[in-house]
């Protein structure tokens, strides 16, 4: 008897921190690299105004990069192989409720999910911890199921 093993709320959170650190490191490169640009030199060169630089222009260039940042990443891992980094290193994997792989367009809605989920104290991501099948609300949304790919091989085995 086959029983499917889903990825439970702590094995996700550290997943996701993971992706969250290698994120992290990708947007002070790009952060290095835009001051640079921007004539600051690194470490930041005090002698300039930061406040002149640091506008609402820089702040919403950030801002809107590491959002770019975010939904490619988590798109692509998810959409290609169902693993981001953290979730491989983990033993964890996105699918389909069917059981089919993932695809681009279903990763694409799942990571919109992820900003419904994060909208309300997050909640949405909370609720993986009580629900029956350990879906966020970015899975409900996405019709998508984490399983734990370390259990389900060790069922595999002793069916």
């Amino acid at each position: 008897m086959n029983h499917t093993h889903y990825g439970g709320f702590w094995r996700r959170m550290i997943a996701f921190l993971i992706d969250k650190f290698v994120l992290s490191l990708i947007s002070m490169i790009l952060v290095f690299i835009a001051s640079l640009f921007l004539g600051l030199g690194f470490p930041f060169d005090l002698s300039i105004n930061i406040s002149e630089v640091i506008t609402g222009t820089f702040i919403l260039s950030y801002y809107g990069t590491t959002i770019f940042l975010n939904m490619v990443y988590f798109t692509y891992f998810h959409g290609t192989t169902g693993q981001t980094p953290g979730k491989k290193i983990i033993g964890l994997k996105v699918i389909q409720k069917t059981g089919d792989e993932m695809t681009l367009g279903l990763a694409f809605l799942r990571w919109v999910g992820y900003i419904v989920s994060g909208l309300v104290f997050n909640l949405g991501f909370l609720w993986v911890a009580f629900d029956r099948k350990k879906q966020g609300w970015h899975d409900k949304i996405a019709s998508t199921y984490v399983i734990n790919l370390r259990e389900n091989s060790t069922d595999d085995k002793t069916d």
